[in-house]
């Protein structure tokens, strides 16, 4: 049985915790996650769902400010004697020491095909530049930002409707099998570990609040990749703020990535070639029955699916335009940071 450390923080971690403590090849003895945070109007303390999860499990639980700078912490840490560390989304750089502590060397599960997307929002900047394919990569890590040598690889598709919430859930499954299979031909020396091109590699950098703003000069897929990356991007309509969470490019490259439903929509709006010349960028062009507003971009027809007006809460692209009677060249304009931003 192999003793392990397991590190993480979020939810996405959270199916990978859960099924190294299922499996009886493990004995997960402990959990290294970040200090509770203030939230809520109240600002109570409120536990990572890593926390919450080990709690449920009556596991040891360790949350250090800096860890490698608590000396009681690392003290404990090596005097557990794990044969490894498990690191999923933990959230702190772990120095050289901790490292070398286990046995069999500390392996990340990280959600790209390495050497592509390292860094901290894989996931979001996979969907921002449409890629079709994406996964996990388990590693061994070493003192670099995911540039360890690679261990196993899973892939799976995207789809044009998934979005950051849909994938990482799809890929925090992937994680939890993949470093079950990773630990088991570690500890049995059937895996030879790949070292990564650094000469491929990209990254994925941290968002930036600029990130989120709609600008509808943009062509119509590339907005649609932005909104499911950064949910919610934000734009302008009569002078408030409104964010936009879900959007469908309906132009016929991209019809048959489509729900049914929706291909009806897609197709309705194709007979509309010449009309959305007639309006700017940002206008609407119709109202498509029981899905929203169809607006008009740099390139292309978007459709506005689930959106959430300032002050009010979220609702579907067709009841945001019964309510307030949007109607043919109506005009969103580009989103603005708000002062202080």
């Amino acid at each position: 049985m192999l003793k392990l450390i397991f590190w993480g923080t979020p939810q996405f971690a959270v199916p990978s915790l859960e099924k190294l403590i299922a499996d009886p090849l493990f004995d997960v003895i402990g959990v290294v996650t970040q200090p509770d945070k203030r939230r809520g109007r109240g600002s109570q303390l409120i536990p990572s769902p890593i926390k919450q999860a080990a709690l449920a499990h009556d596991i040891t639980i360790w949350q250090p400010t800096r860890v490698k700078k608590d000396a009681q912490v690392l003290a404990e840490l090596r005097s557990q004697q794990a044969d490894a560390f498990v690191v999923v989304a933990y959230g702190q750089i772990l120095s050289p020491e901790i490292l070398e502590m286990p046995r069999l060397g500390c392996i990340n599960a990280h959600g790209s095909l390495l050497p592509s997307y390292r860094g901290a929002a894989p996931i979001q900047w996979s969907l921002y530049h449409g890629d079709r394919e994406t996964g996990v990569t388990t590693m061994l890590m070493d003192a670099g930002m995911d540039t360890g040598p690679m261990l196993l690889k899973q892939v799976i598709p995207v789809e044009l409707l998934d979005n950051t919430a849909t994938l990482a859930g799809k890929l925090a499954q992937v994680s939890a099998t993949l470093l079950v299979e990773t630990l088991q031909q570690l500890d049995q020396g059937s895996i030879e570990p790949e070292p990564q091109d650094d000469g491929a590699a990209s990254y994925a950098r941290l968002l930036e609040k600029a990130d989120f703003l709609i600008h509808w000069s943009t062509p119509a897929i590339a907005l649609h990749n932005q909104i499911r990356a950064f949910t919610p991007s934000t734009a302008q309509f009569r002078e408030q703020s409104l964010k936009i969470l879900a959007t469908v490019p309906l132009d016929l490259p991209w019809r048959d990535r489509l729900p049914l439903d929706i291909q009806a929509v897609s197709a309705e709006a194709s007979a509309l070639d010449a009309a959305p010349h007639e309006f700017s960028d940002g206008s609407i062009v119709f109202v498509a029955k029981n899905y929203g507003p169809v607006v008009k971009t740099g390139e292309g027809l978007l459709l506005l699916q689930s959106v959430q007006l300032a002050g009010k809460r979220q609702q579907s692209g067709w009841d945001f335009a019964n309510g307030l009677r949007l109607k043919v060249g109506d005009r969103f304009e580009d989103g603005v940071l708000s002062q202080g931003d």
